[in-house]
């Protein structure tokens, strides 16, 4: 008898493939009919944790991009940014149809007017059907939201929170500029006010002083508020970051690959089902990456995490309460 393939073997109930968790490539070809492109924009915002209301050096991985490392620089505008990044990604692809995402730094860090003035700028692109705004809890002032409700009525609207750990000792070492506190004010303002906004966060592995037991709490804490969406990655080491200081004098060691597969896979077992898993991996610019190098190789750590899901015939959603899964 022919040894089961991974593919034919995977009831999970959100995939198609041989995944067994819920991917973000899913979600989008059954959302929007087809594949979908994500085109990074950067508006030129800037960073609470940057201008000095709650800190001036950024958290001490983040890099002088605030995370938009790819993105083309803001002096272009949005619609020449939109132009070269759609055009890199159809080399690739074949799509017409995009998600505009606003990623670098603070997305909702500015007043309402140049909010609004952006936000339909972008959803104004030639076949931009939906938009990803990226956020941090801090900056989510009722008048915000309020505007972020009006315009999930016309798109497809996700607001990513960093939300890194859900413990305050750690979130203070790594220079966050908030506490879990705020991120959970923030969360069930967006859920009252903008119920149809979906609400992602962003957890990091491996993070200073955080043992298993630590990070598999923080996936427990955000998994129990049933979040739309969820990106996890692990720390890297990118030069001219705090965290490039540490780890030359020693005072920090990158989580290994096999552990940190491990901990996905913990992960995975504990979000909803319907929740939509947007990345698995970091993204630290080549040239720039100091540690760990095994995270060049993405290819590599997806391979491991669904061998690993395979093998231990698991899924995503397996250990939450029988009420709460959808069972394969």
């Amino acid at each position: 008898m022919p040894r089961e393939t991974q593919g034919a073997g995977n009831l999970f109930v959100y995939s198609d493939t041989n995944k067994r968790y819920h991917t973000y490539d899913y979600y989008l070809r059954h959302t929007f009919g087809e594949k979908c492109a994500k085109i990074v924009l950067d508006a030129g915002f800037t960073c609470p944790n940057r201008d000095g209301r709650c800190g001036s050096g950024g958290c001490i991985y983040c890099s002088g991009r605030g995370s938009g490392d790819f993105a083309c620089s803001p002096s272009l505008g949005l619609a020449e940014q939109y132009r070269r990044q759609r055009e890199i990604l159809s080399q690739k692809w074949s799509f017409s149809k995009t998600v505009a995402y606003l990623q670098p730094h603070t997305n909702t860090y500015a007043p309402v007017e140049r909010l609004r003035e952006v936000y339909e700028e972008a959803l104004a692109l030639p076949g931009v059907v939906g938009m990803n705004i990226a956020t941090r809890a801090d900056c989510l002032p009722d008048e915000v939201i309020e505007l972020l409700a009006e315009l999930s009525e016309k798109t497809v609207l996700t607001v990513e929170l960093g939300l890194q750990t859900v413990h305050d000792e750690t979130a203070a070492l790594i220079g966050r500029g908030h506490d879990f506190a705020c991120f959970l004010d923030a969360w069930e303002r967006m859920r009252q006010k903008a119920p149809r906004v979906r609400l992602g966060a962003h957890l990091i592995f491996g993070l200073i002083g955080e043992s298993d037991e630590m990070m598999v709490q923080s996936v427990q804490k955000l998994a129990d508020l049933c979040p739309d969406e969820v990106k996890l990655h692990y720390l890297y080491v990118l030069e001219g970051t705090e965290i490039a200081r540490i780890y030359r004098d020693g005072g920090y060691l990158p989580i290994e690959r096999d552990r940190y597969t491990d901990l996905v896979v913990s992960a995975l077992e504990l979000l909803p089902p319907e929740t939509v898993i947007a990345r698995l991996t970091g993204d630290g610019e080549a040239k720039k990456l100091l540690a760990p190098l095994w995270g060049v190789s993405k290819r590599k750590i997806f391979n491991e995490i669904d061998k690993k899901m395979y093998e231990r015939d698991t899924w995503q959603g397996k250990k939450r309460p029988l009420s709460e899964q959808a069972k394969p």
